[in-house]
């Protein structure tokens, strides 16, 4: 298989990695570029443990080839805690206590961000309709959909205040 040059920006960094033709995103980014928050889970895109964002899209990153991210922009879990602060869902998350095991907790709070970003006052019904395509095997999704719910309050009230 040979191998090809990629330049992408992840997490607003530049990088760089040599990808084979058939890797996925997700071999790439824990792979070739350390960052181990998205897992995966079925490798078919059934799960949304892999979620990523790829030009502001909401993707499973199993299902993206790594050569994909050619030019792009991609944003993982990791960048979404500012300089040590944690972004308001990751706080929502531990305060309402919205995750166990934690394997999911990565794709669904990058879910979480996408939807907030197009939907900053979402209906419990719409959450739910957003996160279905991640699975959660530990926590019933009732604190899940709490905790997304009050950090939207958050932010809204964040967005209004400045």
């Amino acid at each position: 298989m040979s191998k090809h040059h990629i330049t992408a920006t992840v997490n607003g960094d530049p990088v760089e990695f040599l990808a084979d033709t058939g890797a996925t995103l997700l071999d790439a980014l824990r792979d070739d570029l350390n960052l181990t928050g998205a897992k995966e889970g079925c490798g078919s895109g059934d799960c949304g443990a892999c979620s990523v964002m790829l030009d502001g899209r909401l993707v499973c990153s199993c299902l993206v080839l790594a050569v994909e991210a050619e030019g792009r922009r991609v944003d993982t879990i990791e960048g979404l805690a500012q300089g040590g602060v944690l972004h308001p869902l990751q706080q929502k998350f531990l305060e309402h206590a919205a995750l166990q095991c934690g394997f999911c907790t990565p794709g669904i709070l990058v879910a979480a961000k996408a939807l907030l970003e197009v939907n900053p006052d979402p209906t419990e019904s719409e959450i739910r309709y957003w996160l279905a395509g991640n699975l959660c095997r530990c926590t019933g999704y009732d604190k899940i959909i709490r905790a997304v719910t009050d950090a939207a309050a958050d932010l809204r009230q964040v967005r209004r205040a400045s």
